[in-house]
Protein backbone atom coordinates (compact mmCIF):
# COMPACT_ATOMS: atom_id res chain seq x y z
CA UNK A 1 0.00 0.00 0.00
CA UNK A 2 2.74 2.41 0.94
CA UNK A 3 4.59 1.63 -2.28
CA UNK A 4 1.38 2.24 -3.93
CA UNK A 5 0.69 5.90 -2.53
CA UNK A 6 4.51 6.96 -3.36
CA UNK A 7 3.57 5.74 -7.10
CA UNK A 8 0.68 8.27 -6.80
CA UNK A 9 2.76 11.05 -5.74
CA UNK A 10 5.23 10.84 -8.69
CA UNK A 11 4.84 13.09 -11.52
CA UNK A 12 7.23 11.56 -14.24
CA UNK A 13 8.51 7.46 -14.19
CA UNK A 14 12.10 7.22 -15.96
CA UNK A 15 11.97 3.30 -17.00
CA UNK A 16 15.73 1.55 -17.24
CA UNK A 17 15.86 -1.43 -19.69
CA UNK A 18 14.85 -4.64 -18.75
CA UNK A 19 16.63 -7.42 -17.05
CA UNK A 20 14.01 -9.70 -16.98
CA UNK A 21 13.15 -12.87 -14.53
CA UNK A 22 10.26 -15.19 -14.04
CA UNK A 23 7.51 -14.20 -11.81
CA UNK A 24 3.64 -15.45 -11.25
CA UNK A 25 1.44 -12.43 -11.99
CA UNK A 26 -1.71 -12.00 -10.25
CA UNK A 27 -3.74 -10.03 -12.25
CA UNK A 28 -6.84 -7.51 -10.81
CA UNK A 29 -10.17 -8.99 -11.58
CA UNK A 30 -11.77 -7.73 -14.87
CA UNK A 31 -12.82 -4.54 -14.83
CA UNK A 32 -15.46 -5.13 -17.36
CA UNK A 33 -17.07 -7.95 -15.65
CA UNK A 34 -16.56 -6.33 -12.29
CA UNK A 35 -18.82 -3.00 -13.63
CA UNK A 36 -21.51 -5.48 -14.91
CA UNK A 37 -21.66 -7.42 -11.81
CA UNK A 38 -22.19 -4.64 -9.85
CA UNK A 39 -25.28 -3.13 -11.23
CA UNK A 40 -26.64 -6.13 -11.55
CA UNK A 41 -26.21 -6.92 -7.95
CA UNK A 42 -27.74 -3.87 -7.11
CA UNK A 43 -30.78 -4.02 -8.96
CA UNK A 44 -31.39 -8.09 -8.01
CA UNK A 45 -31.44 -9.45 -4.64
CA UNK A 46 -29.02 -12.34 -4.13
CA UNK A 47 -25.74 -11.50 -5.98
CA UNK A 48 -22.63 -11.65 -4.27
CA UNK A 49 -19.47 -11.28 -6.10
CA UNK A 50 -15.71 -12.15 -5.45
CA UNK A 51 -12.54 -10.88 -7.09
CA UNK A 52 -13.83 -7.38 -7.76
CA UNK A 53 -11.85 -5.05 -9.82
CA UNK A 54 -10.16 -2.73 -7.44
CA UNK A 55 -9.72 -0.06 -10.52
CA UNK A 56 -10.78 3.66 -10.30
CA UNK A 57 -13.37 3.09 -12.49
CA UNK A 58 -15.23 0.21 -10.50
CA UNK A 59 -14.65 2.31 -7.45
CA UNK A 60 -16.44 5.18 -8.93
CA UNK A 61 -19.22 3.00 -9.94
CA UNK A 62 -19.34 1.30 -6.58
CA UNK A 63 -19.43 5.01 -4.47
CA UNK A 64 -21.83 6.55 -6.87
CA UNK A 65 -24.69 3.22 -6.30
CA UNK A 66 -23.90 3.44 -2.32
CA UNK A 67 -23.75 7.41 -2.05
CA UNK A 68 -27.27 9.44 -0.44
CA UNK A 69 -25.52 12.80 -2.55
CA UNK A 70 -28.08 13.79 -5.59
CA UNK A 71 -24.67 15.30 -7.47
CA UNK A 72 -22.56 12.02 -8.48
CA UNK A 73 -19.18 12.69 -9.87
CA UNK A 74 -17.48 9.67 -12.00
CA UNK A 75 -14.43 11.79 -13.04
CA UNK A 76 -12.80 10.03 -15.84
CA UNK A 77 -14.26 6.71 -15.77
CA UNK A 78 -16.92 6.83 -19.09
CA UNK A 79 -17.69 3.04 -18.31
CA UNK A 80 -19.37 4.68 -14.58
CA UNK A 81 -20.65 7.49 -16.51
CA UNK A 82 -22.92 5.32 -19.41
CA UNK A 83 -24.11 2.30 -16.54
CA UNK A 84 -24.92 4.98 -13.96
CA UNK A 85 -27.09 6.89 -16.87
CA UNK A 86 -29.23 3.88 -17.68
CA UNK A 87 -29.52 2.27 -13.76
CA UNK A 88 -30.81 6.04 -12.10
CA UNK A 89 -33.25 6.30 -15.15
CA UNK A 90 -34.80 3.10 -13.29
CA UNK A 91 -33.48 3.50 -9.69
CA UNK A 92 -33.13 7.09 -8.08
CA UNK A 93 -35.89 8.14 -5.80
CA UNK A 94 -35.12 11.67 -6.26
CA UNK A 95 -32.97 13.89 -9.20
CA UNK A 96 -29.49 13.39 -9.74
CA UNK A 97 -27.03 15.08 -11.47
CA UNK A 98 -24.44 12.76 -12.75
CA UNK A 99 -20.86 14.62 -13.83
CA UNK A 100 -17.62 14.25 -14.29
CA UNK A 101 -14.12 15.52 -15.75
CA UNK A 102 -13.45 17.93 -18.55
CA UNK A 103 -12.94 15.10 -21.04
CA UNK A 104 -16.26 13.15 -19.88
CA UNK A 105 -18.18 16.37 -20.50
CA UNK A 106 -16.91 16.41 -23.98
CA UNK A 107 -17.88 12.26 -24.62
CA UNK A 108 -20.78 11.77 -26.80
CA UNK A 109 -23.73 10.42 -24.91
CA UNK A 110 -26.89 11.38 -26.88
CA UNK A 111 -27.21 7.91 -28.62
CA UNK A 112 -27.70 6.39 -24.94
CA UNK A 113 -30.04 9.34 -23.84
CA UNK A 114 -32.12 9.44 -26.69
CA UNK A 115 -32.62 5.31 -26.29
CA UNK A 116 -33.58 5.59 -22.54
CA UNK A 117 -35.97 8.80 -23.34
CA UNK A 118 -37.93 6.35 -26.03
CA UNK A 119 -38.96 4.01 -22.88
CA UNK A 120 -40.13 6.71 -20.24
CA UNK A 121 -36.70 8.50 -18.76
CA UNK A 122 -36.41 11.86 -18.09
CA UNK A 123 -32.89 13.06 -18.65
CA UNK A 124 -31.83 16.81 -19.32
CA UNK A 125 -28.32 18.01 -20.35
CA UNK A 126 -27.29 20.65 -17.59
CA UNK A 127 -24.46 22.34 -20.43
CA UNK A 128 -24.09 21.06 -23.87
CA UNK A 129 -26.69 19.81 -26.10
CA UNK A 130 -25.58 15.46 -26.61
CA UNK A 131 -22.81 15.17 -23.48
CA UNK A 132 -22.45 15.48 -19.77
CA UNK A 133 -23.26 16.70 -17.48
CA UNK A 134 -26.75 15.35 -17.06
CA UNK A 135 -29.95 15.97 -14.99
CA UNK A 136 -31.50 12.36 -14.48
CA UNK A 137 -35.34 13.09 -12.50
CA UNK A 138 -36.98 10.57 -11.28
CA UNK A 139 -39.22 8.50 -13.82
CA UNK A 140 -40.80 5.35 -14.70
CA UNK A 141 -39.95 3.57 -17.52
CA UNK A 142 -42.78 2.07 -19.05
CA UNK A 143 -42.07 1.38 -22.45
CA UNK A 144 -40.56 -1.70 -23.91
CA UNK A 145 -39.14 -1.36 -27.23
CA UNK A 146 -36.17 0.81 -28.67
CA UNK A 147 -33.92 1.33 -31.23
CA UNK A 148 -30.26 2.65 -30.74
CA UNK A 149 -27.39 3.19 -33.46
CA UNK A 150 -25.59 -0.11 -32.57
CA UNK A 151 -22.06 1.64 -34.76
CA UNK A 152 -20.70 4.45 -31.71
CA UNK A 153 -20.47 2.17 -28.83
CA UNK A 154 -21.15 -1.12 -27.48
CA UNK A 155 -21.65 0.48 -24.13
CA UNK A 156 -24.75 2.18 -24.96
CA UNK A 157 -26.14 -1.04 -25.66
CA UNK A 158 -24.91 -2.82 -22.41
CA UNK A 159 -26.04 -0.34 -20.13
CA UNK A 160 -29.75 -0.50 -21.59
CA UNK A 161 -29.53 -4.60 -21.46
CA UNK A 162 -28.24 -4.44 -17.71
CA UNK A 163 -31.19 -2.39 -16.50
CA UNK A 164 -33.48 -4.26 -18.84
CA UNK A 165 -34.43 -7.10 -16.60
CA UNK A 166 -36.11 -4.70 -14.09
CA UNK A 167 -37.95 -3.03 -16.47
CA UNK A 168 -42.34 -3.95 -16.35
CA UNK A 169 -42.27 -5.83 -19.08
CA UNK A 170 -38.73 -6.64 -19.89
CA UNK A 171 -37.13 -4.79 -23.11
CA UNK A 172 -36.27 -5.62 -26.67
CA UNK A 173 -33.82 -3.40 -28.39
CA UNK A 174 -33.09 -3.26 -32.08
CA UNK A 175 -29.67 -2.31 -33.45
CA UNK A 176 -29.33 0.08 -36.40
CA UNK A 177 -25.83 0.60 -38.21
CA UNK A 178 -22.52 -1.78 -38.15
CA UNK A 179 -22.63 -2.78 -34.57
CA UNK A 180 -19.26 -2.48 -32.83
CA UNK A 181 -17.11 -3.79 -30.14
CA UNK A 182 -19.42 -7.04 -29.82
CA UNK A 183 -17.73 -8.96 -27.42
CA UNK A 184 -18.48 -6.30 -24.85
CA UNK A 185 -22.06 -7.11 -25.90
CA UNK A 186 -21.73 -10.58 -25.70
CA UNK A 187 -19.81 -10.36 -22.20
CA UNK A 188 -23.01 -8.38 -20.98
CA UNK A 189 -25.52 -11.42 -22.24
CA UNK A 190 -23.39 -14.07 -21.41
CA UNK A 191 -23.64 -12.37 -17.68
CA UNK A 192 -26.97 -12.10 -17.50
CA UNK A 193 -27.68 -15.63 -18.56
CA UNK A 194 -25.05 -16.75 -15.94
CA UNK A 195 -27.62 -14.93 -13.29
CA UNK A 196 -31.01 -16.56 -14.47
CA UNK A 197 -32.10 -13.92 -16.84
CA UNK A 198 -34.04 -15.29 -19.99
CA UNK A 199 -32.95 -13.24 -22.86
CA UNK A 200 -33.09 -13.97 -26.79
CA UNK A 201 -30.36 -13.02 -28.60
CA UNK A 202 -30.15 -12.70 -32.61
CA UNK A 203 -27.60 -10.12 -34.82
CA UNK A 204 -28.85 -6.55 -34.46
CA UNK A 205 -32.02 -7.57 -31.65
CA UNK A 206 -32.40 -8.63 -28.26
CA UNK A 207 -35.07 -9.36 -26.06
CA UNK A 208 -34.82 -9.15 -22.41
CA UNK A 209 -37.79 -10.99 -20.22
CA UNK A 210 -38.23 -8.96 -16.97
CA UNK A 211 -36.50 -11.18 -13.71
CA UNK A 212 -38.58 -10.63 -10.08
CA UNK A 213 -36.14 -12.86 -8.18
CA UNK A 214 -33.14 -15.80 -8.07
CA UNK A 215 -32.06 -18.07 -6.06
CA UNK A 216 -29.33 -17.22 -4.65
CA UNK A 217 -25.79 -17.09 -6.51
CA UNK A 218 -21.62 -16.49 -5.70
CA UNK A 219 -19.97 -14.98 -9.12
CA UNK A 220 -16.27 -15.29 -9.30
CA UNK A 221 -14.95 -12.64 -11.85
CA UNK A 222 -12.21 -13.28 -13.72
CA UNK A 223 -8.99 -11.55 -14.18
CA UNK A 224 -8.58 -8.88 -16.61
CA UNK A 225 -7.22 -9.96 -20.40
CA UNK A 226 -6.53 -6.78 -21.02
CA UNK A 227 -4.55 -5.81 -18.09
CA UNK A 228 -2.74 -9.06 -19.62
CA UNK A 229 -2.32 -7.59 -22.84
CA UNK A 230 0.71 -5.50 -21.11
CA UNK A 231 2.34 -8.99 -20.41
CA UNK A 232 2.39 -10.49 -23.89
CA UNK A 233 3.57 -7.16 -25.60
CA UNK A 234 6.62 -7.43 -22.83
CA UNK A 235 7.12 -11.88 -23.51
CA UNK A 236 6.50 -10.87 -27.18
CA UNK A 237 9.85 -8.00 -26.79
CA UNK A 238 11.57 -10.91 -24.88
CA UNK A 239 14.78 -13.46 -26.00
CA UNK A 240 13.23 -17.07 -26.92
CA UNK A 241 12.49 -18.99 -23.91
CA UNK A 242 11.48 -15.94 -21.49
CA UNK A 243 8.14 -17.11 -19.63
CA UNK A 244 6.07 -15.99 -16.98
CA UNK A 245 2.33 -16.80 -15.76
CA UNK A 246 -0.34 -14.91 -15.05
CA UNK A 247 -3.12 -15.93 -12.54
CA UNK A 248 -7.02 -16.48 -12.52
CA UNK A 249 -7.65 -16.43 -16.20
CA UNK A 250 -9.62 -19.44 -18.01
CA UNK A 251 -9.46 -20.79 -21.36
CA UNK A 252 -13.43 -20.29 -21.69
CA UNK A 253 -13.74 -16.63 -20.70
CA UNK A 254 -16.42 -14.47 -21.33
CA UNK A 255 -13.99 -11.30 -22.14
CA UNK A 256 -13.71 -10.44 -25.87
CA UNK A 257 -10.04 -9.20 -25.11
CA UNK A 258 -9.18 -12.90 -24.22
CA UNK A 259 -8.38 -12.78 -28.04
CA UNK A 260 -5.33 -11.54 -27.24
CA UNK A 261 -3.74 -14.90 -27.03
CA UNK A 262 -4.73 -15.58 -30.60
CA UNK A 263 -3.64 -12.20 -31.69
CA UNK A 264 -0.07 -12.42 -30.13
CA UNK A 265 1.08 -15.78 -31.64
CA UNK A 266 2.38 -14.26 -34.84
CA UNK A 267 4.54 -12.30 -32.53
CA UNK A 268 6.20 -15.62 -30.78
CA UNK A 269 3.95 -15.79 -27.80
CA UNK A 270 2.65 -18.96 -26.72
CA UNK A 271 -0.32 -19.10 -24.46
CA UNK A 272 -0.71 -22.46 -21.94
CA UNK A 273 -3.65 -22.83 -20.11
CA UNK A 274 -3.18 -24.35 -16.68
CA UNK A 275 -5.95 -24.46 -13.87
CA UNK A 276 -6.75 -21.18 -13.35
CA UNK A 277 -3.33 -19.34 -14.22
CA UNK A 278 -1.79 -19.17 -18.01
CA UNK A 279 1.79 -19.51 -18.84
CA UNK A 280 3.24 -17.01 -21.72
CA UNK A 281 6.40 -18.30 -23.90
CA UNK A 282 8.41 -17.02 -26.11
CA UNK A 283 9.23 -18.82 -29.42
CA UNK A 284 10.23 -17.97 -32.50
CA UNK A 285 8.17 -15.78 -34.79
CA UNK A 286 9.40 -14.91 -38.60
CA UNK A 287 6.86 -12.22 -39.15
CA UNK A 288 7.80 -8.15 -40.11
CA UNK A 289 5.08 -6.72 -40.88
CA UNK A 290 1.09 -7.12 -38.86
CA UNK A 291 -2.34 -6.24 -40.41
CA UNK A 292 -5.36 -6.75 -38.22
CA UNK A 293 -8.83 -5.52 -38.00
CA UNK A 294 -9.54 -4.65 -34.20
CA UNK A 295 -13.30 -3.81 -34.46
CA UNK A 296 -14.02 -5.98 -31.91
CA UNK A 297 -11.11 -5.55 -29.42
CA UNK A 298 -10.38 -1.69 -30.28
CA UNK A 299 -8.61 -1.87 -26.28
CA UNK A 300 -5.47 -3.45 -27.44
CA UNK A 301 -4.60 -1.21 -30.12
CA UNK A 302 -2.55 0.94 -27.75
CA UNK A 303 -0.62 -2.25 -26.96
CA UNK A 304 -0.17 -3.87 -30.39
CA UNK A 305 0.90 -0.52 -31.83
CA UNK A 306 3.75 -0.53 -28.87
CA UNK A 307 4.72 -4.00 -29.94
CA UNK A 308 5.31 -3.50 -33.09
CA UNK A 309 7.31 -0.36 -32.56
CA UNK A 310 9.52 -2.42 -30.31
CA UNK A 311 9.97 -4.54 -32.47
CA UNK A 312 10.91 -2.82 -35.68
CA UNK A 313 7.66 -4.15 -37.71
CA UNK A 314 5.16 -2.44 -39.99
CA UNK A 315 2.14 -2.08 -38.34
CA UNK A 316 -1.44 -1.09 -39.92
CA UNK A 317 -4.52 -1.36 -38.10
CA UNK A 318 -8.29 -0.83 -38.92
CA UNK A 319 -11.67 -0.64 -36.91
CA UNK A 320 -10.48 1.86 -34.54
CA UNK A 321 -13.12 4.13 -34.80
CA UNK A 322 -14.24 4.03 -31.14
CA UNK A 323 -10.77 5.67 -30.24
CA UNK A 324 -11.78 9.41 -31.01
CA UNK A 325 -14.18 8.96 -27.97
CA UNK A 326 -11.95 6.95 -25.62
CA UNK A 327 -10.21 9.10 -22.28
CA UNK A 328 -8.37 10.56 -25.17
CA UNK A 329 -8.70 10.69 -28.63
CA UNK A 330 -6.31 7.61 -28.66
CA UNK A 331 -5.37 7.41 -32.36
CA UNK A 332 -3.99 10.88 -32.61
CA UNK A 333 -2.27 10.31 -28.96
CA UNK A 334 -0.36 7.64 -30.55
CA UNK A 335 0.53 9.31 -33.42
CA UNK A 336 2.18 11.93 -31.22
CA UNK A 337 4.11 9.76 -28.96
CA UNK A 338 5.14 6.91 -31.82
CA UNK A 339 6.54 9.84 -34.02
CA UNK A 340 8.61 10.38 -31.09
CA UNK A 341 10.67 7.80 -32.06
CA UNK A 342 11.24 9.22 -35.72
CA UNK A 343 8.90 7.14 -37.84
CA UNK A 344 6.42 8.83 -39.70
CA UNK A 345 2.64 7.84 -38.86
CA UNK A 346 -0.53 7.82 -40.48
CA UNK A 347 -4.15 7.74 -39.30
CA UNK A 348 -7.68 8.42 -40.59
CA UNK A 349 -11.11 8.07 -38.94
CA UNK A 350 -10.27 4.31 -38.47
CA UNK A 351 -7.53 3.41 -38.62
CA UNK A 352 -3.72 4.03 -37.32
CA UNK A 353 0.03 2.61 -39.78
CA UNK A 354 3.71 3.41 -39.28
CA UNK A 355 6.57 1.74 -41.44
CA UNK A 356 9.04 -1.00 -40.12
CA UNK A 357 12.22 0.20 -38.44
CA UNK A 358 15.69 -1.40 -38.00
CA UNK A 359 17.45 1.16 -35.98
CA UNK A 360 17.55 1.11 -32.34
CA UNK A 361 15.02 2.69 -30.66
CA UNK A 362 16.31 6.29 -29.01
CA UNK A 363 16.27 6.58 -25.46
CA UNK A 364 15.05 8.76 -22.74
CA UNK A 365 11.82 9.48 -25.10
CA UNK A 366 9.14 11.46 -23.15
CA UNK A 367 5.52 9.73 -23.44
CA UNK A 368 2.26 11.92 -22.43
CA UNK A 369 0.02 9.59 -21.12
CA UNK A 370 -2.91 12.38 -22.04
CA UNK A 371 -4.82 11.08 -18.75
CA UNK A 372 -5.05 7.39 -20.43
CA UNK A 373 -4.36 4.18 -18.27
CA UNK A 374 -3.79 2.35 -21.74
CA UNK A 375 -1.27 4.98 -23.11
CA UNK A 376 1.28 5.14 -20.07
CA UNK A 377 1.02 0.72 -19.63
CA UNK A 378 1.35 0.00 -23.30
CA UNK A 379 4.60 2.32 -23.68
CA UNK A 380 5.91 1.05 -20.70
CA UNK A 381 6.58 -2.12 -22.22
CA UNK A 382 8.79 -0.34 -24.55
CA UNK A 383 11.23 -0.41 -21.07
CA UNK A 384 12.07 -3.97 -23.17
CA UNK A 385 14.21 -2.07 -25.67
CA UNK A 386 15.66 0.94 -24.01
CA UNK A 387 15.18 3.58 -21.32
CA UNK A 388 11.94 6.07 -21.33
CA UNK A 389 10.02 8.17 -19.01
CA UNK A 390 6.01 7.78 -18.66
CA UNK A 391 4.53 11.11 -17.71
CA UNK A 392 1.68 11.33 -14.94
CA UNK A 393 1.86 7.02 -14.38
CA UNK A 394 -0.73 7.32 -11.61
CA UNK A 395 -3.22 7.23 -14.32
CA UNK A 396 -2.99 3.50 -14.39
CA UNK A 397 -4.91 3.62 -11.35
CA UNK A 398 -8.26 3.64 -13.67
CA UNK A 399 -7.98 0.12 -14.44
CA UNK A 400 -4.93 -1.52 -12.87
CA UNK A 401 -3.73 -0.09 -9.49
CA UNK A 402 -1.17 -2.32 -8.98
CA UNK A 403 0.47 -2.18 -12.75
CA UNK A 404 4.22 -0.60 -12.15
CA UNK A 405 4.67 -2.92 -8.80
CA UNK A 406 4.20 -6.14 -10.76
CA UNK A 407 6.55 -4.74 -13.55
CA UNK A 408 9.00 -4.20 -11.14
CA UNK A 409 8.45 -7.94 -9.68
CA UNK A 410 9.32 -9.64 -13.18
CA UNK A 411 12.65 -6.90 -13.81
CA UNK A 412 11.04 -3.60 -15.34
CA UNK A 413 12.82 -0.82 -12.77
CA UNK A 414 12.11 3.01 -12.73
CA UNK A 415 12.48 5.84 -10.72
Amino acid sequence: MKDTMQMKSLTNLYLRKAKLRHANIIIPGSKSESNRLIILSSLIENISLENVSNSDDTNYLLNAINTKSNVIDVGHAGTAMRFLTSYFCLKTEFDIRLIGSDRMHNRPIKILVDSLRQIGASIEYIDKEGYPPLLIRRSKLSRNKLLIDGSKSSQYISSLLLVAPRIPGGLEIELKGRETSMPYIDMTVNLLNKIGVKIISKKNYFKVFELQNINPIKVSIESDWSSASYFYSIVAMAEIGYSLTLSRFNKSSLQGDSNIADIYKVFGVKTIYMEEKIKLEKVKSDIHEFSYDLSSNPDLAQTICVTCLGLGYTCHLTGLHTLKIKETDRLVALRNEISKFDLKVTINEDSISFPAHKDFLKPDVMIETYDDHRMAMSFACLAMKTNLIICNPSVVTKSYTSFWLDLKKIGINFQ
